[in-house]
């Protein structure tokens, strides 16, 4: 009988392993990440932009002779400060002052032959009321000669006054008050429609126009004020402000951009035209936005888009992004308020997949 014993126990073991096998192996249930939510809401969106711009006169004149002359005088140079209508150079032009003088030689030669036909004519009718006196072609032929005249005599003027007007043209005078800030003739020299550069040209720089080029993204955003602050490289240490003037209202095809105009009060002369400046607008737009941070959109070859959790399930929906204060974004799609998007988002989370949301973020 003890023979048997270890066989027996054996037998056992043998049968207890293979019922171990049999058991079905034990399923331990998959788990599915949660991500970060949060619910996407309108917001005032506010963005601070450096902008180069550059100043130029509020007026700039560039004077050149409208008749062929010489240069008489200069009675101005660069630097002068000079007031509307003071004389800045004389033209001489010998030829068109003798035009002149003959041109009225000739009207009051004209003036003389016509008052000398109306009084004849005049004492012709007053004879003709006598009948038989006169005899009828004589009165017209009188009439014909003093309305021939009286043309001759119009004409005469009218020429004479032309020639006036061209002598008048020899004194330069300024448009307007300001400083010459270029000289390009000297007396003597040769002055006339030919000239490729003016012979001076005067700016007023009472006011300058600070000029600024602002890019198409934000030509519709609204400045939070009318004034802006611009430095120059001159005085880097110094702020001057510069109040809104006008907008072009209309984007440059080469540039893409659209011209702001600011005034600035240049009265003191602190600043010159030709300078350039950097100016610092603060944008927003007229009514809230929506806008998420940075993570939350995701940019693909073919599209920019955020992800969108409806019914448990990941959405796709591709956006237009506008500002970028840099901890927000602007953007634009089929979203709405309350909407609850994705904190971080990637490109491997695809469209129809189940999510879990964690605690909502705002």
């Amino acid at each position: 009988m003890k023979s048997f014993l270890p066989i027996r126990i054996g037998s056992l073991l043998i049968l207890f392993a293979g019922c171990k096998q049999n058991e079905p192996a034990e399923v331990k249930p998959t788990t599915q990440d949660s991500v970060a939510v949060f619910i996407l809401q309108k917001q005032e969106i506010r963005k601070q932009l450096s902008f180069p711009a550059e100043l130029v006169p509020y007026e700039k004149a560039e004077l050149f002779a409208k008749v062929n002359g010489y240069i008489k005088e200069m009675k101005a140079d660069i630097g002068d400060k000079v007031s509307k209508g003071q004389v800045l150079a004389i033209l001489d032009a010998p030829e068109m002052l003798s035009a002149y003088a003959q041109t009225g030689s000739d009207a009051q030669l004209a003036r003389s032959r016509y008052r000398a036909s109306l009084d004849a004519f005049q004492r012709i009718a007053q004879a003709a009321k006598v009948s038989g006196t006169i005899a009828t072609g004589e009165l017209e032929r009188s009439r014909n000669q003093m309305l021939a005249d009286s043309a001759a005599y119009e004409s005469a003027k009218t020429k004479a006054l032309t020639y006036g007007q061209l002598k008048d043209y020899l004194v330069i005078r300024s448009p307007f008050s300001g400083v010459v800030t270029q000289r390009n003739a000297d007396p003597g020299s040769m002055a006339g429609n030919n000239n490729p550069k003016p012979i001076l040209v005067v700016e007023n720089n009472s006011q300058l126009r600070v000029r600024i080029p602002v890019e198409e993204t934000y030509t519709h955003a609204i400045p939070d004020t009318s004034v802006i602050s611009f430095t120059v490289d001159a005085q880097p240490d110094k702020i001057f402000k510069a109040k809104l003037s006008r907008k072009t209202g209309a984007v440059s095809k080469e540039t893409r951009t659209e011209n702001w105009e600011y005034i600035f009060n240049n009265e003191k002369r602190e600043l010159s035209s030709g300078m350039y400046a950097n100016a610092v607008l603060q944008l927003g737009r007229p009514e809230q936005s929506l806008a998420v941070a940075p993570g939350a959109i995701a940019t693909t070859l073919e599209r920019k888009f955020v992800i969108r959790l409806r019914q448990g399930k990941a959405e796709w929906v591709d956006v237009r992004t506008g500002f970028n204060s840099g901890d927000k974004i602007e953007i634009f799609g089929s979203l709405s308020a309350g909407d609850t998007i994705l904190q971080k988002v990637t490109d491997e989370i695809k469209a129809g997949s189940p999510l879990i949301p964690k605690k909502m973020a705002h």
